[in-house]
């Protein structure tokens, strides 16, 4: 006789792990952010799997601010599904960043790929003073 399993597929004595009790839900609405420096440029990278290009907004508000605007815009599937765990499922999110000063707001660029959207913050080019000169004797 096989006996009883409330999930039939994993052992009886893991059916307790898979309560929501046990399993602490992760914030489904912030996805992750990696920011790093270049010498010449920032680069922000945000973690967005199952996500499309149409999917996002990306922006410079009115104080001179990035904002990123992230909502999956697909009708889900109207079908009942039972999930033992769900982490990435993000619905919606908005995230601000305030710019440094020194990046060149004309010249933002970002992409998608790979499920992670990437924006690129050139930094404003400074162009060295020259020292050498002549000097006119009055």
């Amino acid at each position: 006789m096989i006996p009883a399993y409330r999930n039939s597929w994993i052992p009886e004595v893991f059916n307790d792990f898979f309560t929501a009790a046990n399993m602490p839900k992760a914030n489904a609405t912030a996805p992750a952010i990696n920011v790093r420096e270049f010498q010449d440029k920032y680069v922000v990278d945000v973690a967005a799997p199952g996500m499309r290009k149409e999917d996002f907004d990306v922006n410079i508000n009115a104080d001179g601010d990035l904002t990123i605007k992230m909502e999956n815009k697909r009708e889900q599937a109207q079908e009942q599904v039972h999930y033992l765990r769900r982490e990435f499922a993000y619905a919606k999110f908005e995230q601000t960043l305030i710019l440094p000063e020194d990046v060149d707001k004309e010249k933002i660029a970002a992409r998608v790929a790979d499920g992670v959207l990437t924006i690129e913050l050139p930094k404003v080019k400074v162009e060295e003073q020259k020292i050498a000169r002549q000097i006119s004797i009055g």
